[in-house]
């Protein structure tokens, strides 16, 4: 038996998340070092799995494991991996070493007690962190509908406590109104995710139902079910198909979050440490629209061709609406937050456009968003902690005594709006061309965007860090060692991908191309015009052969 790797990816920050809670108290200094050290070995399981990967191998899915788990209801632990979800393993396995040191100090002890918080348990701050981790990993690795169903949910509970036991301390209104603030924020948060998964259970148990009454026995395994769909043995009722897929669809547009269920995420992000807001965004979020591409579209083909329209409609309402949100917001966090949402329509949007530009981009948007809205984020966190406050008022002339901080806040701000030369413009742009080949009229509105980002990034990065110095401001600090060494890879990442793209799009572009095929949907041939050429050439339109080849 081959070593198994991915579930070695699961285990280890799992088994970390054990060792730091299980630390003595006074131990504080060792429980972020053990913390570490666990995101690290996680990460080095991620690039193993990376390497070992082969695009375009034969098969939807690589270093698989199936093992029997609970028989009766045919239940297996079932794991694989395709490019997708590779590339999200290797984004949060990156980035939660980032946030533990970016959160070095976030659960220390407070100097004064209050009667709200007498105390910061510094290991379960991280332990929690890592047991949100070792979830992600394994619901982007499980190809069992169950096992998905189980950590999908399980994740919940470690994000809860992390937003509302551990909260900014930059808010206004005293340590009270803000411990009030967090609570409602974590059991918002709480709430809404939970309604998703109940309704998400329902359709679980009905896609039971229905392979067990039409092969005989009922089975979770997503692969086994689109090969017996594929071979004719699975013929799912339209009806019935199509509330399946909003039982999913809608779990998986909470956590996302898309337009009308995003009002969770604000206050989550804002009344979170900014290291537990990376964690919210750019690791948690992205197994909703993960969980579209691999559940939604290929467990109901027809049901997702048949919504895609109304969805798009969404997708383009959160893109404008987040944006002229953030282009309103007084608080940075809460900025950065309706810049997500905007962002998470973009992603969403590529993915129902059913073309492989679109999928392709969305995939890559999953990944550069993550690492765009962890460097402004992060930096942003590094700001605040400065100032003691989230308000963009307070801000001002940060440049002129902390250049270093203001020039990696521009670059993610920069990112934040899709700067040609930076990660994002790339997932962006092949999400416009995706979507404008086969709904040209969504593809031109949500150029809006675009406009909007340029318009509350410029404004924040001016009002924040131009300008006259603030008294309050004079004696910032620049970034620190520590801080550098958080921010400085995710800069370099976001050039690096902006410039060469082709690890990624190598890696995720045949599972791209598989979706589709599950999904029975082929890119719009293009329609060339040929020009006369001399010497006995002709023009007018190219036969359909020749189109490709042109557009080639």
């Amino acid at each position: 038996m081959s070593f198994p790797l991915l579930t070695a990816a699961a285990v280890v920050p799992a088994i970390g998340a054990i060792a730091t809670a299980a630390l003595p108290a006074a131990k504080r200094t060792a429980a972020k070092w053990l913390a570490l050290l666990f995101s690290l070995a996680t990460f080095v399981l991620a690039l193993v799995i990376a390497f070992r990967f082969e695009p375009g191998a034969k098969g939807p899915y690589q270093l698989t494991e199936s093992h029997a788990w609970i028989r009766d209801f045919g239940v297996r632990y079932e794991l694989g991996v395709d490019g997708i979800a590779v590339a999200l393993i290797a984004l949060t396995a990156l980035l939660i070493p980032f946030v533990i040191l970016a959160g070095w100090h976030d659960a220390d002890p407070l100097e004064e007690a209050t009667p709200n918080r007498r105390w910061r348990p510094t290991q379960g701050f991280f332990a929690l962190i890592l047991a949100v981790e070792a979830m992600v990993v394994i619901s982007f690795e499980a190809t069992d509908v169950f096992l998905f169903y189980i950590f999908f949910e399980a994740m919940l509970i470690p994000m809860y406590f992390l937003i509302g036991g551990f909260g900014d301390g930059a808010g206004q209104g005293g340590e009270e109104r803000a411990a009030g603030r967090r609570s409602y924020a974590a059991v918002k948060f709480l709430l809404y995710n939970l309604a998703g998964g109940l309704i998400m259970l329902a359709a679980v148990i009905g896609l039971y139902a229905v392979t067990a009454d039409q092969l005989g026995t009922g089975t979770f395994s997503l692969q086994q079910i689109v090969e017996a769909r594929a071979a004719g043995k699975l013929d799912i009722a339209t009806g019935t198909e199509r509330l399946l897929f909003l039982g999913f669809f809608f779990a998986f547009a909470v956590k996302a979050p898309l337009w009308p269920l995003h009002t969770w995420l604000p206050g989550a992000m804002a009344e979170s440490t900014s290291p537990v807001a990376v964690l919210i965004t750019a690791v948690v979020d992205k197994v909703g629209t993960f969980a579209m591409l691999r559940f939604c579209l290929q467990l109901f083909p027809e049901a997702s061709s048949w919504a895609t329209p109304v969805i798009l409609v969404l997708a383009l309402i959160s893109i404008v609406y987040g944006a002229l949100l953030a282009v309103a917001q007084r608080d940075i966090k809460r900025l950065i937050a309706y810049a997500s949402i905007s962002h998470f329509g973009f992603i969403i949007m590529g993915i129902f456009a059913m073309t492989s530009q679109g999928q392709g981009g969305a995939t890559l948007y999953m990944v550069n968003h993550g690492i765009s809205t962890a460097a402004l984020m992060l930096v942003a966190g590094f700001l605040i902690s400065r100032r003691g406050s989230r308000l963009i008022a307070d801000f001002g002339g940060v440049q002129k005594v902390a250049p270093i901080l203001a020039g990696t806040f521009l670059i993610g701000g920069l990112a934040t709006l899709s700067l040609p030369g930076l990660a994002p413009f790339i997932s962006e742009f092949l999400v416009l061309v995706g979507t404008f080949s086969r709904y040209p009229v969504i593809g031109i509105l949500a150029t809006l965007g675009i406009v909007l980002a340029a318009l509350y990034v410029l404004v924040l990065y001016q009002r924040t860090m131009t300008g006259p110095v603030k008294a309050e401001v004079k004696s910032m600090p620049d970034l620190r060692v520590r801080e550098l060494v958080v921010v400085a890879p995710l800069i370099a990442l976001l050039i690096f991908l902006g410039v060469y793209p082709k690890p990624l799009t190598d890696i995720v572009n045949p599972a791209v191309d598989h979706t589709l095929s599950v999904v029975d949907k082929k890119d719009p041939k293009p329609t060339v015009q040929v020009n006369a050429v001399p010497g006995g050439g002709r023009h007018g339109h190219a036969a359909p052969d020749q189109d490709v080849e042109a557009a080639k």
